[in-house]
């Protein structure tokens, strides 16, 4: 009796895993192709400077609720999170292409909605939207974006290049866009119970902004140019701070020590995690989507980022043998987790 092939579920593997396999069955024959799959964007050699490219895909359903996201907001957020992926390298964003799918429930008018949005962020971010393609869909709003940026060959920035005493660094607040999202889908739920029901988000503006209008931290990365800062790895928080923390020392093969009290957490934030029975801590660590920066640098650097409003420092980067560690406020040392989204086993 013939035996059926063998079937490998995607939840198996995961979404990273899936990455990894098929990462696996390429190899790079350009020159000129540096970097390519597996890091936050891939480096293509420009002669004294590194173009740096990455592209992100947002599918109605999955990534987001038109129920509560308006078009504007959407188009703005499609680029900035592409633009973040350009930030992650240490990297100036110069150009986006866009790409979408649309049903026939779309009028022109949404779709203008959208690229207003869309136009506002390229006005944000200096970037110029330069092509794209326009399809049919029979399932929603589909939106990928491509986005082209620059970088010195001394000042690109990867995820697998920390080092042993590196100290972890990580900007503005954490939890707040997944947080918002709870709020969200709280304020739908009572909608759809009762469509009387008005949603009242004032007392959230700023999770629920977080959620819906995420910035690309470029602020960051003019700043660390200023201060005269080369991070020696760096990431963007996507899947959530523990997530990309595995990913940084599953590249430079080390392990890391963070601390509960040095996460940095918004006081609403906080409030409103409590208020919906969730741990603030387990929001700060796993929620994604906070788009804000991660990264480490050389001990002689602290001095010159310890006053810089907008940065925490939650740690360090520690030996592999010694693994990934929390320290929670009572002094014990307790193994991080990596629960972000993962596309396949959610």
């Amino acid at each position: 009796m013939e035996e059926k092939p063998k079937r490998t579920e995607l939840r198996e593997l995961g979404e990273f895993g899936l990455i990894d396999r098929i990462k696996e069955k390429f190899s790079i024959t350009n020159k000129s192709s540096i970097l390519g799959i597996g890091d936050d964007a891939a480096l293509i050699d420009a002669g004294d400077h590194f173009k740096v490219i990455t592209s992100d895909m947002l599918l109605e359903g999955v990534h987001f609720d038109l129920s509560y996201m308006p078009l504007v907001h959407l188009g703005y957020k499609a680029i900035a999170v592409n633009v973040s992926d350009i930030a992650a390298m240490n990297a100036i964003p110069k150009q986006v292409t866009v790409n979408i799918a649309v049903s026939n429930r779309f009028s022109v008018e949404a779709i203008e909605a959208l690229y207003e949005g869309i136009a506002f962020a390229c006005k944000n971010y200096k970037v110029d939207l330069v092509g794209g393609d326009t399809t049919s869909s029979s399932s929603g709003l589909v939106i990928s974006v491509t986005a082209i940026g620059e970088a010195k060959k001394n000042t690109i920035t990867k995820r697998n290049t920390a080092n042993k005493g590196d100290i972890i660094c990580v900007s503005g607040d954490l939890g707040a866009a997944y947080v918002g999202l709870q709020v969200l889908e709280r304020e739908k739920q009572v909608f759809q119970s009762n469509p009387e029901m008005q949603p009242d988000l004032s007392k959230y503006e700023y999770m629920v902004g977080r959620q819906l209008k995420p910035e690309a931290r470029m602020d960051l990365i003019y700043d660390l140019a200023e201060l005269g800062i080369v991070p020696t790895a760096m990431m963007d928080i996507s899947d959530g701070l523990a997530s990309e923390l595995f990913h940084i020392c599953s590249g430079s093969q080390l392990g890391v020590k963070i601390y509960e009290d040095k996460l940095p957490i918004d006081q609403e934030v906080y409030k409103t995690a409590v208020e919906f029975n969730l741990d603030p801590v387990t929001c700060a660590l796993n929620g994604g989507e906070d788009y804000e920066l991660l990264f480490t640098i050389k001990q002689e650097d602290y001095e010159k980022l310890k006053n810089h409003a907008d940065i925490s420092t939650v740690g360090y980067m520690d030996t592999k043998e010694n693994g990934l560690q929390l320290i929670t406020k009572g002094g014990n040392a307790v193994p991080l987790t990596a629960q972000g989204w993962d596309h396949f086993k959610n």
